[in-house]
């Protein structure tokens, strides 16, 4: 898990890379949108629910475990998990991502998937199959019953891993605007595009090497 951000009052990260950087697979106009506009309303509501409440100076972190509230979601909910998973989104690509991960990751997939293609197959899939707006995962299970460590998630709305038992590793977005300008209706070519030229796997390896860390 990434370390805590204090919510006293919330600031609109930056991706870890120029708006530009991610063309022509993802365009600067989209990153404008989705994280100049879509992305910074969510720390604004969140700032705006919060002043004032007894969530105000929790981490980010500790804002959404308790809003989620077990499942009987809590106002400050969407917002507060929408900034996590945005930056969380950012994070999984780069420039010149993509393809296929190297070393102890690659050995972790290909031990609880299968195969890599397995893995992949199985993240596509729940990433197109998700009705409507959410997010496709893989994550870490700190306490897995079948001795596999690592799953593919796929949640509605806000919904991430944290509130779930698992350490998140790697996002796609399936929210609508987070694809629209660039691929219209064509989600399937969006999340194609995400595996083969953006994902950042130096960025879900260090995840996986915190996590696995964290659950020893």
């Amino acid at each position: 898990m990434a370390a805590a951000i204090p919510a006293e009052k919330l600031e609109l990260k930056p991706p870890p890379y120029p708006l530009d950087a991610l063309e022509p697979h993802m365009s600067q106009n989209t990153l404008l949108f989705h994280w100049g506009k879509h992305h910074r309303s969510y720390v604004d509501n969140l700032n705006k629910q919060i002043v004032g409440t007894q969530l105000q100076g929790k981490s980010l972190e500790e804002v959404i475990v308790q809003t989620y509230n077990n499942g009987d979601l809590l106002p400050p909910f969407n917002n507060a998990a929408q900034v996590w998973n945005h930056d969380f989104f950012w994070d999984s690509m780069k420039p010149g991502g993509g393809g296929k991960p190297t070393g102890e990751l690659l050995k972790s997939i290909e031990r609880d998937f299968g195969s890599f293609e397995k893995f992949s197959e199985e993240f596509r899939a729940a990433a197109a199959t998700q009705f409507g707006s959410g997010w496709a995962w893989l994550a870490f299970n700190p306490r897995p019953s079948d001795g596999k460590e690592l799953v593919v998630l796929k949640t509605p709305n806000a919904v991430n891993p944290l509130v779930l038992g698992y350490t998140a590793l790697l996002t796609i977005d399936v929210w609508e605007h987070a694809y629209y300008l660039d691929y219209q209706n064509r989600r399937p070519d969006y999340i194609s595009i995400f595996m083969e030229k953006l994902v950042s796997w130096d960025a879900v390896c260090a995840k996986l090497e915190v996590a696995k860390s964290q659950a020893a």
